[in-house]
């Protein structure tokens, strides 16, 4: 069981090298049930325009991965959280990671076939998020529903970039 990282990369960019390489997770673990994990990152990219590329790295939530981010957010426009409703307290520590740090963000709550369904406002409640963070609804597995949500987070930086800043000059 996973968030679908791996699928949206791959899904919804034009050349990707998916990392999906599965590794089994001891039964002594604190996994949840998983029987696998991703032990890598994904990587695909967009070409928007020829002198505008978009680069996208997929990594997974687990805490021996954390390392990683800081790098991944130097330069980075921002993330998506990719959001699974059966493990919502796994978003906790990149949501909290993303806040601290001011880079903006959305959540997409990945709606798979055996998990419940919430309205987005539920999902802001359970992950206490400010109504500054858009949170949306998707399919890994679809491709316009993957660009819906990378649509949505270049708006939200767009917006983020634009407006005041308190204690800033204008």
């Amino acid at each position: 069981m996973e968030s679908g990282e791996c699928r949206w990369v791959d899904v919804v960019a034009a050349r990707s090298i998916p990392a999906c390489w599965a590794w089994p997770v001891s039964p002594c673990s604190s996994s949840g049930g998983k029987t696998t994990t991703t032990v890598a990152l994904d990587f695909g990219r967009i070409t928007i325009a020829p002198d505008l590329v978009l680069y996208l790295f997929g990594t997974p939530g687990q805490d021996r991965f954390w390392f990683m981010w800081n790098e991944l957010s130097s330069g980075a426009l921002g993330p998506v959280v990719l959001a699974d409703t059966r493990r919502l307290s796994d978003c906790f520590a990149a949501v909290d990671y993303f806040e601290s740090r001011r880079i903006p963000f959305v959540v997409a709550v990945n709606c798979f076939d055996d998990a419940d369904i919430y309205a987005g406002d539920e999902v802001r409640g359970a992950l206490d998020l400010s109504d500054a963070v858009p949170v949306l609804l998707c399919d890994a597995r679809d491709r316009n529903s993957a660009k819906h949500v990378l649509i949505c987070l270049l708006e939200h930086v767009m917006a983020v970039a634009a407006a005041p800043h308190p204690g800033l000059p204008g």
